[in-house]
């Protein structure tokens, strides 16, 4: 799992760079203000949770633990429903995709708390 992980991690950052060179370059112009904000932060919070997924991954490679791998399935979850959602909701304008993004959120804070839980108990 660890190397999935860091896999995973990699894959996100990429993402996310791409979707704030993306927005800094293509969208500025296209978008009004409050929506390439959102934009922004779907990028900005995808960027945290890269480096999280890594530094989870590199952990793991020496620490075994459920709790850590959970916590690393958690932020890919949130990456997707927070991240994903603000996209779309960017780019379509389609508000209610906005409902979408606090369940990530929440799922980037369960990613935190089981990470602690698994610094704790290691």
């Amino acid at each position: 799992m660890s190397k999935l992980m860091i896999v995973a991690g990699a894959a996100s950052g990429f993402v996310s760079v791409a979707a704030g060179a993306f927005g800094a370059h293509a969208l500025k112009e296209r978008l009004a203000p409050d929506l390439l904000a959102v934009f922004e932060t779907g990028a900005r919070y995808q960027m945290y949770h890269a480096l999280a997924l890594v530094l989870i991954g590199l952990v793991g490679l020496q620490v075994r633990s459920g709790l850590l791998n959970a916590s690393g399935y958690a932020m890919i979850a949130g990456t997707v429903l927070f991240s994903g959602s603000l996209y779309v909701l960017a780019l379509s304008g389609v508000r209610w995709l906005g409902a979408i993004t606090p369940l990530g959120g929440l799922a980037f804070l369960a990613g935190w708390v089981l990470l602690a839980i698994a610094a704790a108990r290691s």
